[in-house]
């Protein structure tokens, strides 16, 4: 199911649904009635969301729940996500959806409220939440009433049958390089990992990705977040240059784990350093290592979206307002397409997926994600191209 909109060649929507009486995935698709370039918006300041405020007028109902009044960053980023959800609806012509927002307060207890009242209000599935443990929250109350949820956590452990993540997961991230630093020859690898909650989350997906690759790890080293710290544990490396065909250096600061390893010994123009998603655009990093890669999306898709997020509503978009949008968009064309077993799990996890502002992605029948991702050099240069299709996967 393509959920691609705006910009002159991608005006339209088309769908592909494997095994669900539609085209197949890889095929040219079918267009959805009625869909066409974006409807006009009125530029101006940034929306503000009101509580229990709702988008749409259709006749299905659909929680989304934030974090709105957490405030900081998690509440800046949740009214992003209802602009973006704001925007999916204007843009879908004729969607038979109204969203009920409801705020979760960032917890468990406020993500329960939330959706228990969601509930009674009619939803048919939800939307969110943002936080982890506002999802467990959620899923205590929507799972025993077999509503599914889409949530845009990037925790797996969040992740069940009939609790779907939209996010882009460091396991995501993690499979992509490593798969193809295997398909390119590499066979023996070690890890330099920060010393935190996401070194820790990367270094399991990286040894669980090797480990399926049928390579093996001949070093993990960790290092704390300081310039002597990392310089330290770097040196503890500078024996095993020459027994490994690539370094897995999950470093999205500014370059300084690669350069205290090319300072021990490790020649970076030999064995091939692969990183992680935010050094998208961290120009530190590709100094550091200019043939470092990483996997993410393409951003092609994402660019088209921030402008049309610009004009409507006056601010850049959070790089996570696309999981809104993408998700809305989504559940506006199955309500359009899929009748009755339109949230099915059938549905929703169809083997073929689904194509949105960031590329391809699927739902596990386990709630993770799998993206399409491209593998893409630290200055820029895209060296494999995000997937077109999940055949073969």
């Amino acid at each position: 199911m393509d959920l691609r909109t705006g910009g002159p060649l991608l005006s339209v929507r088309t769908f592909l649904l494997g095994g669900a009486g539609l085209a197949l995935a890889g095929c040219s698709g079918t267009t959805l009635p009625g869909a066409g370039s974006p409807l006009p918006s009125p530029v101006g300041a940034q929306a503000t969301a009101a509580p229990g405020s709702t988008i749409g007028t259709g006749s299905v109902k659909i929680a989304m729940l934030l974090p709105l009044s957490a405030g900081g960053a998690a509440g800046n980023t949740a009214t992003q996500l209802r602009n973006a959800a704001e925007m999916a609806v204007a843009e879908f012509q004729g969607p038979d959806i109204t969203i009920l927002v409801k705020d979760d307060g960032g917890s468990a207890a406020g993500a329960q409220a939330a959706a228990q009242a969601a509930l009674q209000e009619g939803a048919e599935m939800f939307l969110g939440p943002l936080l982890a443990d506002a999802v467990r929250g959620a899923a205590a109350v929507a799972r025993p009433a077999g509503r599914p949820i889409i949530a845009y956590s990037t925790d797996t452990s969040v992740a069940a049958r009939g609790v779907y993540l939209m996010s882009f997961t460091p396991q995501n991230t993690v499979d992509r390089i490593v798969q193809h630093a295997a398909q390119t020859g590499k066979r023996s690898y070690a890890a330099f990992v920060p010393e935190s909650a996401f070194g820790q989350v990367v270094q399991g997906a990286f040894q669980e990705a090797v480990s399926r690759s049928g390579g093996r790890v001949v070093a993990i080293e960790k290092f704390p977040l300081d310039p002597n710290g990392v310089t330290a544990a770097a040196s503890r490396m500078s024996g095993i240059s020459g027994q490994i065909d690539a370094i897995f250096v999950p470093d999205p600061y500014d370059g300084a784990a690669i350069r205290a390893l090319s300072s021990a010994g490790i020649d970076t123009r030999r064995v091939q350093v692969l990183g992680v998603g935010p050094w998208v655009g961290n120009r530190a990093a590709a100094q550091a290592a200019p043939t470092a890669l990483y996997s993410a999306p393409d951003e092609a898709g994402f660019q088209s979206y921030a402008g049309r997020y610009r004009a409507r509503f006056g601010s850049d978009p959070a790089r996570i307002t696309s999981l809104a949008y993408d998700s809305v968009s989504l559940i506006a064309a199955l309500v359009r397409t899929q009748g009755s077993q339109r949230f099915s799990e059938a549905v929703l996890t169809n083997s073929s997926g689904f194509n949105g502002v960031d590329g391809l992605f699927r739902f596990r029948a386990d709630g993770s994600p799998q993206r399409g991702l491209a593998v893409i050099q630290a200055g820029g240069r895209v060296v494999s191209p995000a997937p077109r299709t999940f055949a073969g996967s």
